[in-house]
């Protein structure tokens, strides 16, 4: 389970104050799949940093009590100047998972070749996120956090993404962000809309997915009553 009580987020500087998230109040229960819509900009990614634990609330409480992934695809905590193989091994003793079934998960799962054994300076952005979401698999948590990760890689590689996703949706709690529609109607049963700061629930993710649209729909006819600015 995942509550979020009263959670605000808002980024502040020098002369500006950005409110992303206001006040949501939810439960995300055990063995769910969960679809979130939301334009861009909207604050879906800083929403999952807060569902992971990456980041704190400027106010309110976040509760879990099942192990969180971070989100899949983010690269953050790895190191350019070590190896694939070499990130993925501090991986392993960070969560205190046996280094080589780790080590020999990524390996044939992200099919890096020799640059697996390179530093990570030397990889294409494909790379990366072959590497990043082979990690993320190679550890089993009770809840998958995953923010746009499928499209990553070739044909190939998608289609072994989405058996690996599949396989952990049938164990775990899953919870995606997406612009693509049918990728949240493959995954996730629930929806739910970040739209204004807000989070809204729906039992369905087709219906999550059509009131997204009517926003987006609204907004861009808004836009054009406005007209250019100046």
């Amino acid at each position: 389970m995942i509550r979020f009580e009263n959670v605000s987020k808002a980024y502040e500087g020098r002369g500006f104050h950005n409110l992303v998230l206001f006040n949501l109040n939810f439960t995300i229960p055990k063995g769910v799949s969960l679809g979130i819509c939301g334009a861009n900009g909207a604050g879906k990614s800083t929403l999952m940093r807060l569902l992971a634990g990456a980041e704190s609330p400027t106010s309110g409480k976040i509760t879990r009590t099942m192990s969180t992934s971070w989100p899949i695809g983010y690269t953050s905590a790895f190191q350019s100047s070590l190896s694939g193989a070499d990130n993925a091994r501090f991986i392993a003793r960070i969560y205190g998972r046996n280094v080589r079934e780790l080590q020999d998960f990524v390996e044939n799962f992200a099919e890096l070749g020799p640059y697996f054994h390179q530093p990570l300076n030397t990889y294409s952005a494909g790379m990366i996120a072959r590497l990043a979401f082979g990690v993320s698999l190679a550890i089993k948590f009770e809840c998958y956090l995953i923010d746009e990760v499928t499209a990553a890689g070739d044909e190939r590689f998608r289609v072994r993404s989405e058996k690996a996703l599949a396989e952990r949706r049938e164990e775990s709690t899953l919870i995606m962000v997406s612009h693509v529609p049918e990728t949240l109607r493959t995954y996730c049963s629930l929806g739910a809309v970040l739209y204004n700061g807000q989070l809204s629930f729906y039992d369905t993710i087709d219906e999550a997915i059509e009131i997204h649209m009517y926003n987006q729909h609204a907004l861009s006819t808004d836009r054009a009553m406005l007209g250019p600015a100046g």
